[in-house]
C-alpha cells in the first residue's frame, strides 16, 4: 500500500458465546475455533489450539462507529503530530511485546520463532519506521503543473484523510496484514475500526487486549466477531474498507460496500503459476521455490500455487526437492521445529481432499493430531483437478508438463489472471514471453516471494 497518499489507505463458519464488559475501548466477542465438524473433532492437547476470546463486548456496532465519527470529526487525526505519536506508540507495542506476538504466532500456527520475526514482527516495525520518517514530507500539500488559464493562480493538492476506515485482517498473517494497513490509515489521518481474524484467536485476543493499551481507544477500537457479526459490522457505513482474505468473502465485503459507494481495497488470493525453464540452475530454483512455498506451511496467499514444466524437468526436480526437503528438515519432517502447521481442521481435511489428484511423488504424509502435512510434490494431476482450480494454501505443490513456454503461456491464459507469476529462466527472450504475453497481478523472475518486500512496487 501506498501511505504516500492519505486516499491511498493500505491494506470460516465461527460461533460466539458469553459476553462480559470492561472499560478499555476494545470489542470482543467470545468466540469458538472455526470448524464445520462434529463438536469434539478438535485439535488435541499436543498442539496448542486456537483459543476463544475471553473479554467484553459494546453495546453494539453504531456505538463504536458513533464514537469513532465524533473523534474524527473533533479533528485530532488531522494533526499530523498526534498521527506521529500513535505510530510511535504502536511501534512501542510491537517491542515491548514481541515474545507475546511470537507465542500468539506459535500457539495458533506453530510458527517458528526466526520466521515469525521475519514475516510479522520486524516487517512491522520497518513499516512503522519508513512512516515515520516520511510522514512530515507526505502530509504536504502538492503544487501540481498549472494550465495556461490558471498561471497566475496558486493551485494546490491536499491529503485529505477518508474519515473513519475500516480494516478487516486475515488469519495467516494475523498481526502483519491487519497492522501494516492500520498504521497507514493512522499515518493518513483516519480514525480506524480494527477487525482481526478470529480464526487466529490467540492473536486476535493478543490485539484485544494489548492495542487498547497503546492506542487512541476512540480513534481505533478492536472488533472482535465471528462471520455473522461481521456481516452485521458491514451494514454500517465506513467511508473506506480494507479486506485481506479470500476471494469469496472479498464479494461479500464488495457488494456491503457498493451499497454505500464505499471505495474498497480487496487483498485477495488466487493462482501463482510457477514455470521453470531448462536453462536455470536447478538446485538454486528448487530451493528458491520450496522457501516460497513453505514459508507459513504454504498459507501464503503469494505463495507458488502450482509449477509448469518439460517431463524432462519434472523428473529432475523431484530429485532436487527430496534432498533440499532432506537438507532442510531431516529425515523426520514432521519433528522438524521449522515447518508451520495448518490453521485448524477444516483446512487441514481440505487440504488432504487435494491430495486425491495425480499422484504422489514426494511427501503425502499428514497427522490429523498436529494438523501437519508434510511437503508434497503431485505429478500425472489434470488441468481440471481441484488443486489445479483452487487456491491451495497449504503445502501441496503440483506439476502440471508443457512442452515448452509457449504451451505454459497458453496454460496460464485460459484461466484467471494469476495472483503472481515466478519465471524461472536464464533466457531473456524467454522472459519476454511471458512479460509480454500474459497478465498478472506481479511477475518474479528467478525467486519467489521477494517483490512483496519491494516498498516502491
Amino acid at each position: 500500500m501506498d501511505t504516500n497518499q492519505n486516499k491511498n489507505i493500505e491494506a470460516s463458519p465461527e460461533r460466539y458465546t458469553n459476553n462480559s464488559k470492561i472499560d478499555d475501548g476494545t470489542t470482543i466477542i467470545n468466540i469458538e475455533a472455526e470448524t464445520t465438524e462434529s463438536e469434539n473433532n478438535t485439535a488435541p492437547a499436543t498442539l496448542p489450539v486456537n483459543t476463544p476470546i475471553q473479554a467484553d463486548i459494546m453495546a453494539n456496532f453504531d456505538d463504536i462507529l458513533q464514537r469513532a465519527r465524533l473523534a474524527f470529526a473533533s479533528g485530532k487525526t488531522r494533526n499530523v503530530s498526534f498521527r506521529r505519536k500513535q505510530l510511535e506508540n504502536l511501534l512501542r507495542c510491537y517491542e515491548e511485546h514481541e515474545n507475546e506476538i511470537i507465542s500468539a504466532l506459535e500457539a495458533d500456527l506453530r510458527r517458528p520463532k526466526q520466521e515469525s520475526m521475519i514475516v510479522e514482527t520486524e516487517f512491522m516495525k520497518n513499516d512503522i519506521k519508513h512512516i515515520l520518517y516520511n510522514l512530515d514530507e507526505w502530509v504536504k500539500p502538492e503544487k501540481p503543473d498549472k494550465s495556461i488559464v490558471n498561471l497566475l493562480d496558486d493551485v494546490h493538492i491536499y491529503k485529505d484523510p477518508y474519515g473513519v476506515v475500516l480494516v478487516i485482517g486475515a488469519w495467516n498473517y494475523p498481526l502483519q496484514l491487519l497492522l501494516v494497513p492500520v498504521a497507514a490509515a493512522i499515518a493518513a489521518g483516519n480514525c480506524v475500526i480494527l477487525k482481526p481474524s478470529e480464526i487466529a484467536g490467540n492473536c486476535a485476543k493478543f490485539i484485544a487486549e494489548t492495542l487498547p493499551k497503546y492506542l487512541d481507544n476512540d480513534c481505533y477500537p478492536v472488533v472482535c466477531a465471528g462471520p455473522s457479526e461481521t456481516a452485521q459490522l458491514l451494514e454500517q457505513r465506513f467511508d473506506y474498507i480494507f479486506y485481506t482474505g479470500s476471494t469469496r468473502v472479498g464479494k461479500i465485503v464488495h457488494a456491503a460496500a457498493a451499497k454505500y459507494l464505499t471505495p474498497t481495497t480487496l487483498e485477495l488470493g488466487g493462482k501463482s503459476p510457477c514455470y521453470i525453464d531448462k536453462s536455470v540452475e536447478l538446485r538454486t530454483a528448487v530451493k528458491r521455490i520450496l522457501w516460497g512455498k513453505l514459508i507459513n506451511c504454504g498459507q501464503t496467499c503469494i505463495a507458488p500455487d502450482y509449477i509448469l514444466c518439460s517431463k524432462e524437468i519434472e523428473q529432475k526436480f523431484i530429485v532436487e526437492v527430496k534432498e533440499v526437503l532432506k537438507e532442510w528438515y531431516g529425515d523426520n519432517i514432521q519433528s522438524s521445529p521449522d515447518l508451520s502447521r495448518i490453521i485448524n481442521q477444516t483446512n487441514f481435511q481440505r487440504l488432504l481432499g487435494l491430495m486425491k489428484a495425480g499422484r504422489i511423488a514426494v511427501g503425502g504424509k499428514y497427522d490429523a493430531s498436529e494438523r501437519f502435512i508434510e511437503p508434497t510434490i503431485l505429478v500425472d494431476v489434470k488441468a481440471n483437478d481441484p488443486v489445479m482450480e483452487e487456491e491451495i494454501f497449504g503445502p501441496i505443490l503440483p506439476i502440471y508438463t508443457v512442452e515448452n513456454a509457449y504451451d505454459a503461456i497458453k496454460f496460464i491464459n485460459a484461466r484467471e489472471n494469476p495472483l503472481v507469476m515466478y519465471i524461472f529462466t536464464s533466457e531473456n527472450e524467454v522472459l519476454d514471453l511471458f512479460v509480454n504475453g500474459t497478465q498478472s497481478g506481479g511477475m518474479c523472475v528467478n525467486d519467489t516471494i521477494m517483490h512483496y518486500a519491494e516498498r516502491n512496487l
